[in-house]
């Protein structure tokens, strides 16, 4: 264990460095080049994903803003392992789907209810057809805005469509094995991504960095300009309010997204006067869900290029799975009794994911303890304090009573939401609400 934690902080720090990605992409280009190859983007459809669906719609400009081939595959769900609480994540993906389109102007609407099975063998068909024609992405976008309309596919459309604009029941099943077996192999396991020369990047949230890799690469056409989807800013002005509506802010000590959103929900909190509650949990390990080995390193890449883009210090991690998490929520309450919580939480985040501080070990943890402004001597003495225990999981409970199970997490009055890259929503609901509250008065 000794060891782990004296290397872990230098190989991550290696393996997720700035400079490493870019000496990577430059090889991947030699590479391409020195074998002839076009500029190759792969894409993996889940048709009933509805992520997939808005990334469709983003297919036909996608391709008209760079010189690419796309070679597109349609993939099967995500398994087991890579899903915790699938029903849910299926639920949460329609409503998140459905604002992520009001947001960017697309079309989605959460009816509700997954399509029906008729009509999703029916599109897998088409598109599997599709794209032995190459004629995916001109169809995805259509077929996929047909389907979350359930009453535009009707039972006779499916029945007596062409059987050359169908592939057959023999050919699906072989296309999304081949396809779903390439996804992990390559390393992902989500519908709605793209992998670009050795790099994921999922649906349109993620879009932003292939396309500055793209355009770094003199791909883009001429008079392409910006960003498809740009990443949001965050709020920079003083929006204070007489009655502001609390943020409860859901987090576990052990998620990087969370490590790299901690600060900037804190700075919405200030800037609008919002109280933000904190609502510690468990990591989902500790609470006897596995995460697989592509899912873990995808998101220690992905929250690194998060990280880097808004100048976020992250990378040199020791992980601080188990005693050294449990250490650091027992000393939760005696840090917001003090009224010195988010200091204590941002001093833990920054220590365990940007400065491979063990909290497990004493040296560690008083390093996060003292800078947070709290007594170490006090501290050794609240570390055998188990009250946290039940407030983590009566948060765990809540935060599944709305529909959601992973951090960071966010309300804000009825309004909930999951994700570091949603904090324009919780920024959105909170001057929406504060504005609200204002024209009541």
């Amino acid at each position: 264990m000794f060891l782990r934690n004296w290397l872990m902080p230098a190989i991550s720090q290696h393996l997720l460095a700035r400079a490493r990605l870019l000496k990577k992409r430059a090889s991947a280009e030699q590479k391409r080049s020195k074998l002839g190859l076009r500029h190759q983007l792969h894409y993996f459809h889940q048709v009933d994903d509805p992520y997939s669906a808005l990334t469709a719609f983003a297919l036909p400009a996608l391709l008209a803003r760079y010189d690419l081939e796309l070679i597109p595959h349609v993939v099967r769900p995500p398994a087991n392992d890579a899903a915790p609480e699938r029903e849910k994540l299926i639920a949460y993906s329609r409503r998140d789907a459905q604002q992520l389109a009001r947001h960017h102007g697309l079309t989605f609407s959460d009816a509700g209810a997954q399509p029906n099975a008729l009509s999703l063998d029916w599109v897998t068909a088409r598109l599997v057809k599709a794209i032995s024609t190459g004629r995916f992405a001109e169809l995805a976008e259509p077929l996929s805005a047909a389907l979350w309309r359930p009453e535009a596919i009707s039972p006779e459309q499916t029945l007596d469509s062409a059987l050359s604009d169908l592939a057959s029941s023999a050919e699906v099943a072989a296309h999304l094995d081949a396809s779903t077996s390439l996804r992990q192999k390559l390393g992902h396991y989500l519908g709605a991504t793209f992998y670009y020369a050795g790099e994921w990047y999922w649906g349109i949230d993620r879009l932003h960095h292939l396309e500055r890799r793209l355009q770094t690469l003199g791909l883009a056409q001429h008079g392409v300009e910006g960003l498809m989807f740009a990443p949001d800013e965050d709020l920079q002005a003083i929006q204070p309010s007489t009655s502001p509506t609390p943020i409860d802010f859901f987090f576990s000590l052990r998620s990087p997204y969370t490590a790299i959103v901690a600060e900037r929900a804190f700075s919405l909190g200030r800037l609008t006067g919002a109280p933000v509650r904190l609502r510690y949990v468990l990591p989902m390990v500790m609470r006897g869900l596995s995460v697989p080995r592509n899912k873990r390193m995808y998101i220690a890449l992905d929250t690194a290029r998060e990280a880097f883009e808004r100048n976020i210090p992250f990378g040199r991690l020791n992980d601080p799975v188990g005693r050294p998490t449990e250490r650091g929520l027992s000393l939760m309450p005696y840090a917001e009794r003090e009224g010195l919580g988010q200091r204590y939480v941002l001093s833990f985040l920054r220590g365990v994911w940007a400065e491979g501080l063990d909290a497990g070990s004493d040296r560690g943890l008083r390093t996060i303890v003292e800078r947070a402004g709290l007594s170490w001597p006090q501290a050794r003495i609240e570390l055998s304090n188990a009250a946290w225990r039940e407030v983590a999981e009566d948060n765990r409970a809540e935060l599944f009573s709305f529909g959601l199970w992973g951090v960071p997490s966010f309300r804000v009055g009825d309004f909930a939401v999951w994700g570091q890259d949603r904090l324009w929503a919780v920024q959105e609901a909170l001057l929406a609400s504060t504005q609200s509250t204002e024209e009541q008065k």
